[in-house]
């Protein structure tokens, strides 16, 4: 998972400039699948899944999803589910910010957008390699933001990957 808005510190407004539409985060759509997939490709950054996968998401996974949308451009996206053992859990899997959209805090915006709308959701976890500093910092800022806990586990090893995939440790923020 990573998350991919390089402006930790900006100021989380709305305000638009003369030159921006405004920002809109919804759920997905089928339709919004392809765009999802272009702003995961274009961040550089993100484990690209297949196009396909980013339309079940869109489609089949749209309560526990959202999208952010510039005018008719979508921006960015996290997507998640509810762990099907314990529905109070909440994984998020994937976060994107285009470059469009940076400086407006949109990743922390669009995991409330989600979080919000999820009732009986006690906890979100997800998992972040331990070099990615920015995601880290928008976890920890969400977390702090909510005066919620962030705590650090044990989630995917090195060894769990066949493809030398580098160590991914859930992170498990509980009490927002």
């Amino acid at each position: 998972m990573t998350i991919f808005d390089t402006a930790p510190d900006a100021p989380d407004s709305d305000a638009d400039t003369s030159d921006s539409a405004p920002l809109v985060i919804r759920r997905p759509t089928v339709h919004d699948g392809g765009a999802m997939w272009r702003v995961a490709r274009d961040s550089g950054s993100l484990d690209l899944n297949s196009s396909y996968s980013y339309l079940l998401l869109a489609d089949h996974f749209a309560d526990t999803c959202r999208i952010a949308l510039l005018g008719d451009d979508v921006v960015g996206f996290v997507t998640g589910y509810r762990l099907p053992a314990d529905p109070s859990r909440y994984f998020l899997w994937q976060v994107a910010v285009d470059a469009a959209a940076r400086g407006r805090r949109l990743a922390g915006r669009l995991v409330d957008a989600v979080i919000d709308d999820l009732d009986g959701v006690t906890s979100l976890t997800t998992t972040v390699t331990e070099d990615n500093l920015a995601s880290r910092a928008v976890f920890r800022r969400w977390a702090d933001e909510r005066g919620a806990t962030l705590a650090e586990t044990d989630g995917f090893t090195t060894e769990h990957f066949p493809d030398g995939h580098e160590a991914e440790p859930l992170l498990v923020i509980t009490g927002f």
